[in-house]
């Protein structure tokens, strides 16, 4: 088995390609379709980069799989399906509570399911896949979102945004649904019960002081260094520092555009009767601002 990652700048995510070059059969987790909110442009550049990867090495995927509902790009697993009509777009069973949540916040239309019939495949805790020659194993971690899973390859895992490079720690936990709580007996009993020398693959890299990209690690230089929760710290710590520190977190530049596409699967809206396709930007639910100025313009809307 091997695993070639590709790092988009712009959103400092990690896509990966699993595969084993003998039988060429392969999964890619975490893709990456382009977007700039200005203009509301949409590209492919990332997701070109992944398909003359497997192209070029005569890869056949097996899955395309998401590690949760993202919020800070959009997926570009359609774009992945579209090439691949095989490829299997496959997501943890609970997203359904993160499209009822959204759904809810974003008054999303009554046409718009929230039973996960937009994926090809809902995937169970615990549960083993075979893609070709390879195998993958499926580990929920929630706590970022209610949805969050790990999937492991034999020695390797791929955590999303549930853990980063010991110095980026780990994924806040602020969005709807979130849970510190959930977040900490993810990481402390379930991935670091995993052998110390069980690989670690990030799903963002924030090149904390300006340092090199860095995506992979150990179970146990986590446990030991993890800036957020190594080893030695306790619920209680983990949970007040966490919540602390997501009130002083911005959201997400691309947050309403990445979770109305990402919760359908990679799909964008499909066009409306002048032919063109629209995403909803909600005002101030995210943190909503209480500023008197504020309150009073929302009494003029």
């Amino acid at each position: 088995m091997e695993i070639k990652a590709f790092f988009d700048t712009r959103t400092s995510t990690l896509t990966y390609v699993v595969y084993d070059p003998s039988s060429k059969d392969a999964v890619i987790i975490d893709t990456v379709l382009d977007y700039d909110p200005v203009g509301s442009k949409v590209w492919t550049e990332s997701v070109d980069k992944i398909l003359a990867f497997l192209d070029g090495n005569t890869l056949t995927p097996h899955f395309v799989l998401e590690t949760h509902a993202h919020a800070d790009h959009l997926s570009g697993a359609q774009m992945i399906r579209e090439a691949y009509p095989e490829a299997q777009v496959a997501i943890g069973e609970r997203i359904t509570i993160v499209q009822d949540v959204f759904k809810k916040e974003l008054n999303l239309p009554d046409t718009f399911l929230t039973d996960g019939s937009q994926f090809d495949r809902l995937l169970k805790e615990n549960e083993t896949v075979q893609a070709g020659t390879l195998n993958f194993s499926v580990i929920f971690t929630p706590g970022h979102t209610p949805a969050c899973a790990t999937y492991r390859f034999g020695d390797a895992i791929f955590t999303g945004d549930t853990l980063f490079m010991p110095d980026g720690g780990t994924g806040r936990c602020d969005f709807p649904a979130g849970s510190a709580k959930d977040m900490y007996h993810s990481i402390t009993q379930k991935l670091y019960t995993l052998p110390d020398e069980t690989r670690v693959f990030v799903g963002h890299d924030y090149q904390p002081n300006g340092r090199e990209l860095d995506f992979e690690t150990t179970i146990g230089e986590q446990k030991r260094n993890n800036i957020n929760l190594n080893e030695g710290m306790s619920e209680e710590e983990f949970i007040r520092f966490r919540n602390e520190r997501d009130k002083e977190l911005s959201a997400p530049k691309l947050l309403y555009q990445s979770i109305q596409v990402n919760v359908d699967a990679g799909s964008l809206p499909k066009s409306e009767a002048n032919g063109k396709r629209f995403l909803k930007i909600p005002i101030n639910i995210f943190r909503p601002d209480t500023s008197a100025e504020s309150l009073e313009l929302d009494k003029v809307g």
